[in-house]
């Protein structure tokens, strides 16, 4: 990456859906790029993110793991980081007991573990600067007792919730921190999950453009977190008043293996 005056942001998960829509909005509004996933697609995303003027560079690393998080943050060198899009996650289908816990392992390192060991290692340097953006990339799944998805839901209660503390913190710093936190979106997700036999996962998704949009916008203006969707923000406001008991229930019928139509 040569320098110059634009300023450099990180994303991760930026190979497909939100993170890749995410990066897109970056490289649009100026920024050079430092873009990462585990998946080998990082490098054809980074290709199409260099035709929209940004400098890039791809890491392509399993974030579930400090190492991994090691080597994205080595390819920094030294260059301040204005902006850190902590989107990397994934998610995972089926009863809790039936799961493999190696892959329940890498579900809570990726969402939790790993995300969090970015952010202190970025958010230590922009501290330092007195300067930086951070967008955390949570779910309205955070507020909803997740039946069938519960390891997920759990890791994005853990993130939400932190997001606000450390934004708390942060707050006479200069620099900010904000939750996005989307509903259902049109992306791997589901597939990668497992969970394309459900009903939430063959049901109307939000764009991952519009979603990206409104987390990019959010972190711009600094605001402290944002709910993509009129809808999502409705479930989040019932959510609030809903006995956690019916709130389970209501997550069954949309994340039970075969809730789906087909």
């Amino acid at each position: 990456m040569t320098e110059n005056a634009r300023p450099l942001a990180i994303v991760t998960g930026a190979s497909a859906g939100i993170g890749y829509e995410l990066a897109k909005q970056c490289a649009e509004n100026g920024f050079d790029l430092i873009v990462a996933a585990d998946q080998d697609a990082i490098e054809e995303a980074a290709r199409e993110f260099r035709g929209l003027g940004a400098s890039v560079e791809a890491v392509q690393a399993d974030l579930a793991t400090l190492e991994g998080v090691d080597t994205l943050c080595a390819t920094v060198r030294g260059r301040p980081v204005e902006a850190l899009l902590a989107n990397a996650g994934h998610g995972l289908g089926n009863g809790f007991l039936d799961q493999d816990f190696t892959e329940v392992r890498h579900v809570i390192d990726t969402n939790v573990t790993g995300t969090l060991y970015l952010l202190q290692k970025i958010g230590r340097d922009m501290r330092a600067r007195g300067k930086g953006r951070i967008l955390i990339t949570g779910s309205i799944g955070g507020f909803l007792p997740g039946s069938f998805q519960a390891v997920y839901n759990g890791t994005k209660a853990f993130i939400d919730n932190f997001s606000f503390a450390l934004r708390n913190e942060l707050k006479d710093t200069g620099v900010t921190v904000t939750c996005l936190m989307p509903g259902p979106t049109d992306t791997e997700f589901f597939e990668r999950a497992g969970m394309t036999d459900t009903s939430v996962g063959q049901g109307k998704k939000d764009d991952p453009a519009m979603v990206a949009r409104v987390g990019f916008e959010a972190m711009m203006k600094g605001e402290g977190d944002v709910v993509s969707g009129w809808k999502n923000k409705l479930q989040t406001t019932l959510a609030n008043v809903t006995p956690s008991a019916i709130l389970a229930e209501q997550h069954r019928k949309m994340a039970e293996p075969g809730s789906g139509k087909g």
